[in-house]
């Protein structure tokens, strides 16, 4: 390759790193008009998790659903862009928060750049922890895809659910149901139930009656008298003592009987501090 070609290529890694720099502000400033304007007419979109390939005309929702939510939410990057000729990669990471650990997608786009636009989207993801050593030899893909959902969509939809309960506190409803926080927060009712089982690793039950025993658990340390436990567990809607002390013995290792001893003594070395 003589010193021309040299400089072309530089030439046009400069264009194409230009172009996806502001294809990544776009985003990142929830411009949805920015975003699409950079999209070449002939754009194609491969999205990973629904199997399908996306022209112009059906970017617009896409890309409004994805979009950051809050001013101040970004990904969390995992890798510096890459950028070769007329094609970029780019790499991040999103992490879910479950029960029995930390879910995280390793995704990537390789991206195509024509005449300045986006041409080629190729989105890949990975699931890279499962949180249930059962479900860790199982393929992530297709229980995912059945979510109809992107990967920076899950990692909303898992905010949404966690904001609404601490928003509205509906699990002190002991009738509370799956039906009732989809319906809630938007979303359909298989979309939630996959969210928590296969990404989250935890049931819906599990996953409420955690809700309400960090309500109580909260109550215990703002006043450890307040009244008794049993009473503080229903109002924080346990309908069933059994499940009630299986939830609590689970998440702090000892009885609340022994719990509260610890509290107390915690809160009688501080006062003498």
């Amino acid at each position: 390759m003589d010193i021309v070609e040299l400089a072309d290529d530089a030439e046009q890694t400069a264009r194409t790193r230009a172009t996806v720099m502001r294809y990544h502000y776009s985003w990142k400033d929830r411009d949805l008009d920015a975003v699409m304007a950079l999209y070449h007419p002939e754009v194609e979109y491969h999205d990973f998790f629904q199997q399908r390939c996306m022209g112009y005309a059906e970017l617009r929702d896409y890309v409004r659903a994805n979009l950051p939510r809050q001013p101040d939410e970004a990904l969390e990057h995992s890798d510096r862009v890459r950028v070769d000729g007329h094609t970029a990669f780019i790499q991040y990471r999103i992490s879910l928060h479950g029960s029995q650990g930390l879910s995280a997608f390793r995704s990537s786009e390789a991206i195509t750049v024509r005449d300045d636009l986006i041409w080629r989207v190729h989105e890949y993801a990975t699931l890279l922890r499962q949180p249930s050593p059962a479900s860790a030899a199982q393929s992530s893909r297709p229980a995912l895809s059945r979510l109809g959902l992107s990967a920076r969509q899950l990692g909303q939809m898992a905010q949404d659910l966690q904001e609404y309960m601490q928003r509205a506190q509906p699990y002190l409803d002991p009738q509370l149901n799956l039906q009732q926080v989809a319906s809630a927060t938007g979303y359909s009712r298989n979309q939630v139930s996959h969210l928590l089982n296969q990404v989250l690793g935890q049931s819906f039950y599990r996953y409420v009656h955690q809700q309400r025993l960090q309500h109580l658990l909260q109550q215990l340390h703002d006043n450890p008298n307040a009244s008794a436990i049993d009473t503080l567990a229903f109002s924080a809607g346990f309908n069933s003592l059994s499940a009630f002390y299986k939830c609590f013995r689970a998440h702090t290792g000892v009885s609340p009987k022994a719990y509260l001893k610890q509290i107390s003594l915690r809160a009688r070395t501080q006062d003498k501090a």
